[in-house]
């Protein structure tokens, strides 16, 4: 499914619903968005906000903005310094940093990694009660299969129907770089891993045009929908870009979890990022009797309207469940939900052969 196909999809989708999985907001909300692919495959979109007013989220329907935020960015090569707003060090002494090292050690002593993919299954409660299943197996190769059931699963897996986007490819590179390289340089990447609209490493007059290109492209696929929004608005700096970036960094490093948690550079990767977000906190927890580290995301950064605890197993990194809380301070609060996770090491071979 290409670019347009997908907005003209979810251009009929109803504002999001605990069910449909969405979370899709725009002006200062929160986006969660899911399409299908031909397999009926669930695709679990990361969640990003915009700037655009809440009339003008009426106008189009939360999701398709949500999408086109994602998709309708520039493109460049990954840049090294970020315009307007100081880079973000790693949090040393964060117990995410720690738990990191500690995964890199337990891979390093440990045998060889079994199979050769990472499966996460997502359950959501639906609302007549029935469990509401969800499966990602992410390959060591890169590619990703996609399905709501085993036999979807199965299909894709089997038919070869890999279906990993640009920006699969882009937030795995950046979490594989956090375990193993730079975090700093990661950071950058996967905050620029959907596009560079923002124009982090770019001049402000290249960033205020890549910022505006992306305006433009957003506002032509809206009107080809026969959608209209408000003009574009200049490109946030200071204070605003700061927090649009860690809403960015939240949202791709979430996503890049729950795609490959089981492979155990993606998990420490990604372990390594959320530690430089400092609207993040991290407890502890015990969880259906695992010890839990929960790392909690303010709503300032998630668009207003909810906070997110996001919890994982303290020995390994490997997530439980992600939760939505509503914030009450907020005139249209989300509505709570949360996602629980099982991730395992596969093999494509017996996954094909229906094997799960």
């Amino acid at each position: 499914m290409d670019e347009m196909d997908l907005m003209k999809k979810l251009s009929d989708v109803p504002s999001p619903s605990p069910e449909a999985y969405d979370r899709a907001r725009a002006a200062l909300q929160t986006a969660m968005t899911e399409t299908e692919t031909p397999e009926n495959a669930v695709v679990v979109r990361p969640r990003r906000w915009s700037f655009w007013s809440k009339a003008g989220v009426t106008a189009v329907g939360a999701a398709a903005v949500a999408t086109a935020v994602v998709m309708g960015t520039t493109g460049g090569t990954t840049p090294t310094v970020a315009p307007d707003v100081q880079a973000a060090a790693p949090v040393v002494e964060s117990p995410l940093v720690k738990l990191a090292s500690q995964v890199a050690s337990q891979v390093k002593a440990s045998a060889p990694l079994p199979g050769d993919a990472s499966m996460v299954i997502g359950t959501k409660t639906a609302p007549d009660g029935s469990p509401y299943l969800h499966y990602t197996v992410y390959s060591d190769k890169g590619e990703v299969f996609k399905g709501d059931s085993p036999q979807t699963l199965r299909n894709s897996v089997a038919k070869k129907d890999d279906g990993a986007t640009q920006y699969d490819k882009n937030v795995m590179a950046a979490a594989r770089q956090a375990a193993t390289g730079d975090v700093e340089k990661a950071r950058i990447a996967m905050l620029t891993a959907a596009g560079n609209s923002l124009g982090l490493g770019l001049s402000p007059a290249d960033a205020d045009k890549a910022w505006a290109e992306a305006e433009a492209k957003l506002q032509k696929e809206l009107g080809d929908m026969g959608k209209k929004l408000p003009g574009p608005r200049p490109r946030p700096t200071g204070e605003e870009l700061e927090t649009l970036l860690s809403n960015h960094l939240w949202s791709s490093s979430t996503y890049a979890l729950f795609v490959g948690a089981a492979n155990p550079d993606v998990r420490a990767g990604v372990l390594k990022l959320l530690a430089t977000i400092k609207q993040v906190t991290v407890g502890e927890a015990v969880i259906d009797g695992q010890r839990a580290l929960t790392i909690s995301a303010t709503p300032e950064i998630l668009g207003g309207d909810a906070s997110a605890v996001l919890s994982i197993n303290a020995e390994n990194g490997l997530p439980i469940r992600d939760e939505v809380f509503p914030n009450p301070n907020s005139a249209t609060p989300s509505k709570q939900a949360m996602v629980t996770y099982q991730s395992s090491r596969v093999t494509l071979a017996n996954v094909a052969a229906g094997v799960i």
